[in-house]
């Protein structure tokens, strides 16, 4: 306080009238580290130059996600115009905005996504981008969920059905979900927050002989059993208390197998958390009975649990007579795109063609 108000009382004055205008949070150095503070990149309408230089970097602006492979997955699925066609991880809506615009006039493009948090905003956004009711419809399932949905809208069969099966960025970068060791956050890793445990839970309750069992099957961790060892029936509350446990029970390996290590440990309990596995061999099973005669699906897995089940599911389905073309080799994404957008490094595509 000066010296010239000390002892007397400020004088009354009209109090001036309040703007309802939030200041934006102020952060430390000259960018924004943090998630949450990276307004422009949450606001791609207002900043397109910000998100142009994140994308120039080979970087996801923040709270949104860039489609993987869209020319190649075009390609396998042949969209016209007229298709019905399902996307069973509609995402962040990259894949369903250029499905749409190759089956207007006259398509549909159903939606599924389990994310309670992520779906309304696509929505929201293919909505704006004059996608109505009778073009694009949203279904909050998990893609196992694909033979109800179709039956609940009363439609017998689907002429192109994708299925992305990454995490997307949105989910990954926001360290409230609890997806990645990139920043602080609660270990969660559920698609739907709303329904089943944590991860941090799923710790908590396991014997060491199946956590290792779990590591091995769903990321191949070399180190299972040790890890097993030193990480069941512990309460770990964040993400980067899961990270340094691995790290510690590692201590004897480099900086570099324990950062593998620690990635491989996420993947494993982000899928048995969302029981991943068991909803992929689900859609594998139904979709030969929710294609159209000469249908398409296209999968893109990101791991070689998934890419494996798809493989065999696909043959099997040849066999029988259920496909009457399957992809013979797996495709990858071209080396621009790797280099451009290094998340798609892992993908896999392959797809399969409904008998006649």
């Amino acid at each position: 306080m000066s010296e010239e108000h000390e002892g007397n009382p400020p004088v009354a004055g009209p109090i001036p009238p309040t703007t309802g205008r939030r200041r934006r949070p102020r952060y430390s150095g000259k960018n924004p580290r943090r998630f949450e503070e990276k307004y422009k990149e949450h606001n791609p309408e207002l900043y397109a130059d910000t998100v142009a230089k994140v994308l120039a970097s080979g970087k996801t602006p923040a709270g949104s996600h860039r489609p993987i492979m869209v020319a190649e997955i075009l390609e396998a699925l042949s969209p016209r115009p007229g298709d019905l066609v399902v996307d069973c991880t509609l995402g962040f809506g990259g894949h369903a905005q250029e499905l749409l615009a190759r089956i207007r006039p006259g398509g549909r493009l159903i939606a599924l996504d389990a994310d309670p948090i992520e779906l309304p905003k696509t929505e929201m956004r293919l909505r704006a981008a004059d996608y109505g009711p009778e073009t694009f419809t949203s279904i909050r399932s998990n893609f196992a969920g694909l033979p109800q949905a179709l039956a609940k809208l009363e439609i017998s069969g689907a002429d192109c059905i994708l299925a992305d099966l990454g995490v997307s960025s949105m989910q990954l970068d926001n360290p409230a979900r609890g997806f990645s060791v990139k920043s602080e956050g609660p270990l969660d890793m559920r698609m739907n927050p709303q329904r089943g445990f944590p991860a941090s839970a799923l710790l908590q309750k396991s014997e060491p002989a199946a956590l290792a069992r779990l590591l091995e099957d769903n990321a191949d961790e070399p180190h299972a059993q040790l890890l097993a060892a030193a990480l069941a029936r512990n309460h770990f509350a964040t993400t980067t208390a899961l990270a340094q446990a691995v790290r510690t029970a590692l201590s004897r390996v480099s900086r570099d197998e324990q950062d593998l290590s620690i990635r491989r440990v996420f993947q494993a309990l982000r899928i048995a958390v969302n029981d991943e596995f068991s909803a992929l061999d689900t859609l594998l099973r139904h979709l030969p009975q929710c294609l159209n005669p000469g249908g398409r699906v296209a999968i893109l897995t990101f791991h070689s649990g998934e890419d494996r089940r798809v493989k065999k599911a696909f043959e099997a389905g040849q066999q029988r007579g259920d496909y009457s073309e399957i992809s013979r080799e797996v495709v990858r994404p071209s080396p621009e795109e790797r280099r451009d957008n290094p998340r798609s490094s892992p993908a896999k595509l392959r797809w399969a063609k409904k008998a006649k």
